[in-house]
C-alpha cells in the first residue's frame, strides 16, 4: 500500500462530500453516518499504484475524494493503446472485484497526488446488506445511475408541462375507471343512454364472460347510425367495430400508445386471460398533452399536400418533450420518431404518386442508416433508395428511367418536410441507389470482395436497410443473400471491425474527456460520431458475423446475447450506455432548438452536470470495452 496516512477523516465533512455523490446521496442518513466512521482516509502520490492484479483478492472498497485515478490494462502499453481511462472524485472501484472475491483485472494508478476513503472489505460486504440502495449500485452501477439522471429529465420536463411519467407505467395503472358494458342484443338507444349517462364516448360490446366482442364509439353513431338512419331499436352488434384491438393489462402504457397510434384507433380495451377489464384512450395517455401521437400521426394520414405535412411535422419536438416529461426511454422515443417519420414518408409516396401518376414499375422504398436501424433523433438527413422488379417487354434501365423522376419528386418533398437532402447523394433519385435485386447484390458483392475504404464507409450505411413503403419479401431476399455472403467471409469482417477501431470513445487521459481543438465546435464532443457510431459499428459487425437479421443496434446486441455470441451482463450494460447517449443527443437536440440554434449532435462536456458527465464517461467507457472484445475476436 502507498499511502502516506491512514486515519479516521473529519465526520461532518465527510458526510457533506459523500451526499454530494451518488450513490451516497441515495443512502439513508443512519447507514451514511455508519459508513462514515469505518471510512478510512489514505494518500497516494503521484504514480503510485493503488490496485494491482498481482496483489491477489482485491481487500478494499475505495472512493476517491481529490485527484485522479487512472486504470490501465497492465499488458499494453496505454499512453500508446490509448485505452486507458480515468476516475475523479466521487467515483469508486473496484466493485466488480469485491463482489466476485477476486483481484482487480486493471491497475489503479494515482494520476496525481491523490487522497480515497477506503472500506475494508468486511465492512463491504456488511454493508451490501444493510443498504439496499448501496446493493442495488453495486450490482447494477450504470443502470442505477441512469435511473437518477431520468428522474432529474423529468422533473426538469414536469417543471414545464403538467403530468407523469406515464408511459412507464403498466396498462392496468393507467386505466381511469370500470369499463362500460352490454351484452351484444341491447338496442342502440339503451347503449346510448348508458354511454349518456356515463359522460363516456364508447361502450364496450361483451360476451356472458366478459370476453371484448366490439367497440362502439361516437364515430360509429355518427358513420353507422345517423347517417345510414339505422333504427334505434336495432341490436348494437350491427353498427359495432368487431373484434376490437386490445393489449395485456401487464402490458406498457408505451406499447398501447404505439399500438394505437398504427392502427389509428383512439381506444384499445384492457384484457387480463382474455376478459376485458378496463379501456384505455388517447386522452388517458395525453389527457395533459397538447399534442398526442395518435393525433398526430391522424393528421399525417389526412394531409391533402406536401405544404400540411411539413406543417404537421413542426409539432414532433413538442412531442418529444412530452414523451421525455412522461418517463420514455430513449429507443421508445426512437421507435416513436421513426414511426411518424415513416408515416410521412409514405404519405409523400402517396401524394407524389398521385401528383406524377403510377410509374408502373413494382418497386418498395429502402430506408438505410439511422432512418434503416429504427434510430432517428431530431437531426436527421435522407438516406433512401428503391429495390424495384423490372416488368415484362423492359429492361432495367428503361425501369429505372421511369422511377427516377417520381424518386427525384419525393426526395424533394421529404427535403420540404425537414428532412435534408442526403450530402452524399445517398438517395433514391441517384441512380446508383435505384436497383434492381440482382444489381444491389452486385455492389454489396464488390464492396465486400473489395472492401476498400470507400466500399467500408457503404456498407457501414447501406447494410441497415429496412423497407418503409412496398413489398417486403424482395428486401428480406436481399439480407438473407447479404448475411450468407458476410457470415463465410472473415476478410471483410475483419476490415469492417479494424475501421471501426480507428473511431475511439473520446476519453482523455489529463481531462475527463478528449474535446475538439479547434473550429466551430471547439471544446465540445461529437455525441454522434464518437458516442453512439462505436456501439452501431461494433453490433452490425458482431450481426453480420453470426447472421442476425435485425437491423436496429439494441435489438442486434440482445439477439447476439440470446444466441451466446455475447455474455448477457455485457450486453446489458452496452445497451444502457447506448441508450442514455441516444437520450443525451435528443436532450442536446430540444436544448438547441429551445434556443433556436442549429441542430447539432455536438455537447460542451463542461456544460453538463456531475450526473451526466459521469454516466458519459462510463458510457464511453463501455464502448470501449466493446471495441475490445470486437479486437480480440479479430486479433486486431
Amino acid at each position: 500500500m502507498n499511502e502516506s496516512e491512514n486515519q479516521n477523516p473529519p465526520l461532518q465533512s465527510t458526510l457533506e462530500f459523500l451526499r454530494r455523490h451518488a450513490p451516497f446521496d441515495q443512502i439513508e442518513p443512519a447507514q451514511l453516518t455508519w459508513l462514515t466512521n469505518r471510512l478510512r482516509q489514505t494518500f497516494h502520490p503521484r504514480g503510485a499504484k493503488i490496485t494491482d492484479p498481482d496483489s491477489g483478492p482485491a481487500d478494499r472498497f475505495i472512493i476517491i475524494r481529490q485527484g485522479r485515478v487512472r486504470g490501465e490494462n497492465p499488458s499494453e502499453d496505454e499512453q500508446i493503446s490509448g485505452n486507458a481511462w480515468e476516475l475523479t472524485a466521487g467515483e469508486c472501484f473496484p466493485i466488480g472485484a469485491l463482489l466476485g472475491r477476486r483481484p482487480v483485472r486493471t491497475v489503479h494508478r494515482a494520476a496525481e497526488d491523490c487522497v480515497c476513503l477506503e472500506l475494508p472489505r468486511e465492512d463491504f460486504e456488511y454493508f451490501l446488506k444493510q443498504s439496499p440502495a448501496f446493493a442495488d449500485f453495486c450490482t447494477r452501477r450504470l443502470a442505477n445511475l441512469l435511473d437518477q439522471v431520468q428522474h432529474q429529465i423529468q422533473a426538469q420536463a414536469l417543471h414545464q408541462q403538467a403530468g407523469g411519467p406515464i408511459l412507464s407505467l403498466r396498462v392496468a395503472e393507467c386505466i381511469q375507471r370500470e369499463p362500460v358494458t352490454c351484452p351484444p342484443n341491447t338496442a342502440i338507444r339503451d347503449a346510448l343512454r348508458s354511454m349518456q349517462a356515463q359522460r363516456i364516448g364508447s361502450i364496450i360490446v361483451t360476451d356472458t364472460d366478459q370476453r371484448p366482442l366490439g367497440l362502439f364509439t361516437l364515430h360509429d353513431l355518427l358513420d353507422r347510425v345517423a347517417l345510414p338512419q339505422t333504427p334505434l331499436d336495432a341490436p348494437i352488434e350491427q353498427v359495432m367495430t368487431p373484434n376490437p384491438v386490445a393489449v395485456s393489462s401487464h402490458a406498457y402504457a408505451f406499447e398501447a400508445a404505439m399500438l394505437m397510434a398504427e392502427r389509428g384507433f383512439g381506444h384499445v380495451c384492457v384484457v387480463e386471460r382474455q376478459k376485458l377489464v378496463g379501456v384505455l384512450s388517447e386522452r388517458d395517455l395525453f389527457s395533459t398533452r397538447r399534442i398526442g401521437l395518435v393525433q398526430l400521426s391522424r393528421s399525417i394520414n389526412l394531409a391533402e399536400t406536401v405544404d400540411a405535412l411539413a406543417h404537421t411535422t413542426q409539432d414532433i419536438p413538442q412531442l418529444v418533450s412530452q414523451l421525455i416529461a412522461q418517463g420514455a426511454q430513449s429507443e421508445q422515443i426512437g421507435q416513436m420518431i421513426t414511426l411518424l417519420n415513416d408515416r410521412i414518408t409514405r404519405r409523400i409516396i402517396e401524394l407524389c404518386t398521385t401528383e406524377m401518376g403510377d410509374p408502373g414499375v413494382r418497386y418498395s422504398w429502402l430506408a438505410f442508416g439511422s432512418e434503416g436501424r429504427q434510430e432517428q433523433t431530431l437531426k436527421t438527413d435522407q438516406d433512401n433508395g428503391i429495390l424495384f422488379e423490372v416488368p415484362p417487354g423492359m429492361n432495367a434501365d428503361e425501369a429505372r428511367q421511369r422511377l427516377l423522376p417520381l424518386a427525384k419528386r419525393i426526395n424533394q418533398a421529404l427535403a420540404e418536410c425537414g428532412f435534408t437532402l442526403c450530402p452524399g447523394n445517398i438517395m433514391a433519385s441517384n441512380p446508383e441507389c435505384c436497383l434492381t435485386a440482382e444489381e444491389w447484390q452486385a455492389r454489396f458483392a464488390r464492396w465486400i470482395d473489395q472492401g476498400t475504404p470507400e466500399h467500408l464507409l457503404k456498407s457501414s450505411i447501406f447494410f441497415d436497410f429496412r423497407v418503409i413503403e412496398g413489398d417486403a419479401n424482395a428486401a428480406e431476399s436481399l439480407r438473407e443473400w447479404l448475411l450468407d455472403r458476410t457470415v463465410r467471409n472473415s476478410r471483410f469482417r475483419r476490415q469492417m471491425a479494424e475501421n471501426a477501431l480507428r473511431l475511439r470513445p473520446p476519453l482523455g487521459l489529463i481531462r475527463d474527456f478528449k474535446v475538439e481543438t479547434r473550429g466551430q465546435y471547439s471544446n465540445t464532443l461529437d455525441l454522434k460520431l464518437n458516442g453512439v457510431t462505436p456501439y452501431v459499428d461494433a453490433a452490425r459487425i458482431f450481426a453480420l458475423a453470426h447472421g442476425v437479421p435485425a437491423v436496429n443496434t439494441v435489438e442486434r446486441l440482445n439477439a447476439l446475447a440470446a444466441k451466446g455470441a455475447l455474455k448477457r451482463s455485457d450486453v446489458d450494460a452496452w445497451v444502457a450506455a447506448y441508450q442514455y447517449i441516444q437520450l443525451l443527443r435528443l436532450r442536446t437536440h430540444q436544448a438547441q432548438r429551445a434556443k433556436g440554434q442549429a441542430l447539432s449532435n455536438h455537447v460542451n462536456p463542461d456544460t453538463l452536470n456531475e450526473l451526466d458527465r459521469r454516466i458519459l464517461k462510463e458510457s464511453f467507457r463501455q464502448a470501449r470495452k466493446l471495441q475490445a472484445k470486437l479486437a480480440m475476436d479479430y486479433q486486431l
